[in-house]
C-alpha cells in the first residue's frame, strides 16, 4: 500500500516520538513549578573549629586560632537564584516586615555575612543595606527585597559559631503568585552528574526525532520554498541601533526562500535621514510604492501622510559611562542636569574628579530623539566639539560631540574618560570598557519590561515604514511580514527587543510607552 512508503512509516514514527518527548516536557514541566520562583542552595557547610564534632582534623592559625568564638565556628555558601520563569520585582515579596526573604540556621549563631555578586549585576549589592532590612540576630539573618530577572542569583557567605556542620539551614518568604523552595547543590568535594535523568531522556528521544527528521529532509530535497517568498530588490534604510536585526533577518530571508534573484541591501544612517530618504523615493516615483523600508526608532515626524507604518518591536535604550566613572546610577534630575551643561565634573554626582564628555548621536538618530522625549523632555545644549575630546567652542561648558552610529558612540565612551553617552540595550551590554547605568533605580530590561514589573523610562516602538502600502506580491510585503509576524520575529527576541507580534508585544505596541 502506497501509504506504507518508508518515508510515511518514518513521518509516523517521528510524530510518535514528538508526542512522547512532549509528554515528557509537560510531565516535567508540571513537577517543576516555572511561574515566580526563588530557589536557594547551600553550596557550602563546612567547619573551621579545632572542637573534633565534625571527625575531621584542623589546623588553624592567625585569626582562625585567636578570635572569640572560632574555636566551634563553621562557613556556609548560600546562592539565592531566581530559577522561575518570570522576573521578580521588589513588590512580589509579601510579608509584614521591609524584607524579603528570612534564613534560619538552627542552633548557630550568625557571626558575619559577606554578600558576593556577578560584575554584570553587581547593581543588585545597591539593595542589601539595614534600611532595606538586610540584618541578623542570633541564628536568623533577613535578606531585603531584591528584584532578581530569570536566571539572576547572589551569594551569601555567612560565618557562625556554635551548633553542627550539616544543621538544617531553612530560607523562608512569601512571593506574589510564586514560592521559594530548595534546590540540590553537588557539595564542593562531591562530583556532579553530567546530565540529570529526565535531560538524558528527553535529549536522547529530541535526539531520535532530529535523525528521522533528517531522513525524511534528505528524502524530499526538492521541496518548493515557503509560500509568499517573493524576488526583487528590496533596500532597508533608517535606524542603526535597528540595523544588525535587519542585517540578520535579511540573510535569512534569502537563505529560506532560496531565491537567487532577491536582493535585499541594508543601508541605515538613522532614522530621521531613513523616513527622508523613504519620502523623497516616493514622492519621485509619482505613483506606486518604492522598494524602500525605513526603520525609525519612534513615531514619523508630522506632515507625512503617505507614509504607511507598521510597528515591529519595542527597543530598550541604555545609558552608558566609561568605566572610571564608576557610577552605577543616576536619578532623572541628574541627567537632565548633565545636558543642560551644569554638571562638567563627575565629583558633582559623587562620583571621580573626571570631566564631564557628553557623546551624542548626530541629529539624524532616533535613538538621540527617543532619549530627548522619554528623558530629557528637551534637547540637548549645542556641539562643541569634532574629536570628543577638545573644545571647538570655549565658551561651551562642557565638551560635548555628535557621532552617526551606535557603534561609533559605543567606541568612544569607552576610550575616553569621563565619557556618558546612549546606545541600544543589547549592543551597550555586549560593549567592553563601559557601564550600563540604572535610571532612577530602574534597570534597562526588556524582560522587566514584558513582565510588567518596571517603569523604565527609556524605551520607544520600533516603526518600519513603506510608502504607501506596497503590493501584496512585492518584495517589501514579503518581508515585513516575514518580519514581524514570521520567523524574524526569533532574531528580533535574540538581539534584545520584543516583537509586537507576540502577546505582550501586541499590549505594549498598542500604545505608546510612558
Amino acid at each position: 500500500m502506497q501509504w506504507l512508503s518508508a518515508e510515511n512509516l518514518v513521518a509516523v514514527g517521528t510524530a510518535l516520538l514528538g508526542i512522547v518527548a512532549s509528554a515528557v516536557m509537560v510531565w516535567y514541566e508540571r513537577r517543576v513549578p516555572r511561574r515566580k520562583c526563588i530557589g536557594y542552595r547551600v553550596q557550602l557547610d563546612t567547619p573551621i573549629g579545632d572542637d573534633g564534632q565534625s571527625g575531621r582534623t584542623h589546623r588553624r592559625l592567625g585569626w582562625f586560632d585567636t578570635a572569640a568564638g572560632m574555636t566551634d565556628a563553621s562557613m556556609v555558601l548560600l546562592r539565592i537564584e531566581n530559577d522561575g520563569s518570570q522576573g521578580i520585582g521588589r513588590d512580589d515579596y509579601l510579608g509584614p516586615g521591609s524584607h524579603g526573604l528570612t534564613v534560619e540556621f538552627g542552633r548557630r549563631t550568625i557571626l558575619g555575612v559577606s554578600v558576593t555578586q556577578p560584575s554584570e549585576t553587581s547593581h543588585l549589592l545597591d539593595h542589601f543595606t539595614r534600611e532595606r532590612g538586610f540584618t541578623y540576630q542570633g541564628g536568623t539573618l533577613h535578606i531585603p527585597r531584591v528584584p532578581l530577572n530569570r536566571g539572576a542569583y547572589f551569594k551569601l557567605l555567612v560565618l557562625l559559631s556554635g551548633g553542627h556542620e550539616g544543621d538544617e539551614i531553612q530560607v523562608s518568604g512569601d512571593l506574589s503568585d510564586g514560592e521559594v523552595h530548595r534546590n540540590r547543590s553537588a557539595t564542593p568535594d562531591e562530583k556532579a552528574p553530567l546530565f540529570s535523568r529526565a535531560a538524558r531522556l528527553i535529549t536522547i528521544t529530541l535526539t531520535l526525532c532530529v535523525i528521522a527528521l533528517a531522513v525524511i529532509v534528505v528524502a524530499q530535497d526538492d521541496s518548493p520554498p515557503p509560500i509568499g517568498c517573493e524576488s526583487g530588490t528590496l533596500t532597508l534604510t533608517g535606524s542603526t541601533a535597528f540595523a544588525p536585526v535587519l542585517r540578520e533577518v535579511a540573510e535569512k530571508y534569502e537563505r529560506d526562500c532560496e531565491a537567487e534573484d532577491t536582493d535585499i541591501v541594508v543601508d541605515a544612517h538613522g532614522s530621521t535621514s531613513g523616513i527622508r530618504e523613504l519620502a523623497a523615493a516616493g514622492a519621485k516615483a509619482k505613483q506606486g510604492s518604492p522598494a524602500i523600508v525605513a526603520l525609525s526608532d519612534g513615531p514619523k515626524p508630522s506632515g507625512l501622510p503617505q507614509l504607511r507604518e507598521n510597528r515591529v518591536a519595542v527597543s530598550v535604550f541604555a545609558l552608558v559611562v566609561n568605566e572610571r566613572v564608576g557610577l552605577r546610577n543616576l536619578s532623572t534630575a541628574d541627567v537632565r542636569s548633565l545636558y543642560r551643561g551644569e554638571v562638567a565634573n563627575w565629583r558633582e554626582l559623587g562620583g571621580p574628579d573626571l570631566p564631564v564628555r557628553l557623546v551624542s548621536r548626530d541629529a539624524n538618530s532616533g535613538t538621540r530623539q527617543v532619549f530627548q522625549r522619554r528623558v530629557l523632555g528637551r534637547g540637548e545644549i549645542a556641539n562643541s566639539s569634532v574629536d570628543c575630546l577638545h573644545k571647538d567652542d570655549p565658551t561651551a561648558p562642557l565638551i560635548r560631540c555628535e557621532l552617526d552610529s551606535t557603534e561609533q558612540v559605543l567606541a568612544t565612551v569607552a576610550d575616553v574618560p569621563g565619557a556618558i553617552g546612549y546606545s541600544e540595550l543589547n549592543l551597550a551590554d555586549r560593549a567592553k570598557g563601559l557601564r550600563v547605568l540604572t535610571l532612577d533605580g530602574e534597570p534597562a530590561s526588556v524582560d522587566a519590561i514584558e513582565n510588567g514589573t518596571s517603569s523604565y523610562p527609556y524605551r520607544e516602538i520600533e516603526y518600519a515604514y513603506t510608502y504607501g502600502r506596497p503590493p501584496a506580491d512585492s518584495l517589501a510585503s514579503s518581508f515585513l511580514t516575514y518580519l514581524t509576524r514570521g520567523n524574524g520575529q526569533d532574531v528580533i527576541r535574540t538581539h534584545g527587543h520584543l516583537p509586537c507580534w507576540t502577546p505582550e508585544g501586541l499590549k505594549l505596541c498598542a500604545r505608546p510607552s510612558p
